[in-house]
């Protein structure tokens, strides 16, 4: 399973890395941004999406015409048209969502960026994420771009993840350490 992750990582750097270098050589990185988002998007949304990258059951002529499709209809740049038709002729469109992640990453170190993810026992204020952005900017050096997702279970509090550091401020890992402190004792 973990050389199946690799090679997918693999896979979908040695894409996403092509099209970083061709977009950025043309200076559209802003656009291709955006159009990574909304892909991104439309995995995290469309069920059908996720099963036509991954299930067998589809033909390369029928997994391109869709991929095409798609990218017509979300307005795609040539590059990453091309790039994702590519990808389903070798058969390689399982490894989109890590191609999309790749590609974030590309554009966040060339834009100076860095991001967190941010869960929340109730969703932030407009407010709150400002003062939220402005700390981790401070903390780290860097412009901070806040990915933010509402978990109930949390109780209260919020988890903040910027690279490779952890900040869980949540209810329920205060009661957590709370119950494993009360357990040691009795």
């Amino acid at each position: 399973m973990a050389n199946t992750v690799s090679m997918s990582r693999s896979i979908a750097g040695r894409y996403a890395q092509a099209v970083f270098d061709i977009v950025k050589e043309e200076g559209g990185l802003d656009a291709l941004a955006q159009q990574v988002d909304d892909l991104g998007a439309a995995l995290n949304d469309s069920a059908e999406l996720r099963d036509l990258i991954s299930s067998p059951i589809y033909t390369r002529s029928q997994q391109i015409g869709a991929i095409a499709a798609l990218a017509s209809k979300m307005g795609l740049s040539p590059v990453l048209s091309n790039t994702l038709q590519l990808m389903g002729q070798n058969r390689r469109l399982f490894v989109l969502p890590q191609l999309v992640r790749v590609l974030r990453d590309l554009i966040a170190d060339e834009r100076g960026e860095i991001t967190a993810d941010v869960t929340s026992a109730v969703a932030l204020s407009d407010d709150q994420q400002q003062r939220l952005t402005a700390t981790l900017s401070e903390k780290s050096g860097k412009k901070v771009k806040l990915n933010t997702r509402v978990d109930e279970g949390l109780i209260g509090g919020m988890i903040v993840k910027l690279g490779s550091q952890m900040v869980d401020s949540s209810v329920r890992s205060k009661l957590a350490s709370l119950q494993n402190a009360m357990k040691e004792v009795g």
